[in-house]
């Protein structure tokens, strides 16, 4: 049986015309959005800014996918080149991501006061038990 990679002549009329019907499309970023507007990459719970952040730290995609089993390698590539390519939005989004959650931080921290206190009252039992 014939190889039609292996056959595959340029020069040919019949193999130009195969070469030619691969058809090009543009593809949304394997990216949605959810109820608390955070984007999870593909059908994971996975966040966008984990994956960021793993690429920016040097892991490869597929160290990416290794940590991250509930993606899928397509997926990360996707998110990768779509974070390359739209570096500026990204990382704006990034920043929002991260006053947000320093700002639950915050609030947490309020709500629950200085927990130096608590946590000398809990080794003073600990001991005096």
């Amino acid at each position: 049986m014939a190889n039609p990679i292996a056959d595959f002549d340029p020069t040919k009329q019949n193999d130009r015309k195969m070469a030619m019907e691969i058809i090009l499309q543009t593809e949304a970023p394997p990216l949605r959005r959810d109820a608390s507007g955070a984007l999870r990459v593909g059908q994971s719970q996975v966040l966008l800014e984990l994956v960021i952040r793993a690429f920016q730290d040097g892991a490869t995609p597929e160290a990416i996918a290794q940590r991250y089993s509930t993606t899928a390698l397509a997926d990360i590539y996707a998110v990768i080149a779509y974070y390359l390519r739209h570096r500026e939005d990204i990382e704006a989004y990034l920043a929002e991501r991260e006053q947000r959650a320093q700002e639950v931080r915050q609030h947490i921290e309020n709500q629950q006061g200085d927990l130096g206190d608590l946590r000398g009252r809990l080794l003073a039992r600990q001991h005096g038990a």
